[in-house]
């Protein structure tokens, strides 16, 4: 169910959010532990269950991901290396879905690809209003 509140799976519905569930493994990392750093691979995004994780370029802190946040979205759509290191700030508990069987799942059921595009059009256009309040 914490599926539910990833943007990007905002307009997939619940029976497909299930194959997603699926694919999704539970992970629990100290604090202290380094999720992945900066221009490693991006090979998988992050849902926060429980705990804090630091987003940071160096010793520069971007954002702090907690409860029902997410973290390294992106990785699932691109190839390019990972912008910021994950750094737990204290004991963390996530779901974690990789690339791979993310791919995977989107060429078996074509509902969760077009959930999916939905998602992350709605995602841009917010930003793109966003950026336009601004200027």
């Amino acid at each position: 169910m914490a599926l539910q509140n990833v943007d990007v799976f905002s307009e997939v519905s619940t029976e497909q959010l299930s194959h997603l569930a699926v694919i999704a493994e539970e992970v629990t990392f100290s604090e202290g532990d380094v999720i992945f750093k900066e221009t490693d691979p991006s090979d998988s995004m992050y849902l926060v269950l429980a705990g804090a994780v630091s987003l940071h370029r160096g010793k520069m802190e971007v954002t702090v991901a907690r409860e029902n946040d997410v973290f390294g979205t992106w990785a699932l759509f691109d190839d390019d290396p990972r912008v910021v290191t994950a750094t737990t700030v204290e004991s963390v508990h996530v779901l974690r879905i990789e690339k791979d069987d993310f791919i995977d799942l989107l060429a078996d059921h074509v509902q969760i690809t077009q959930g999916v595009l939905k998602g992350m059009v709605q995602r841009l256009r917010s930003l793109v209003g966003r950026v336009s309040l601004d200027t």
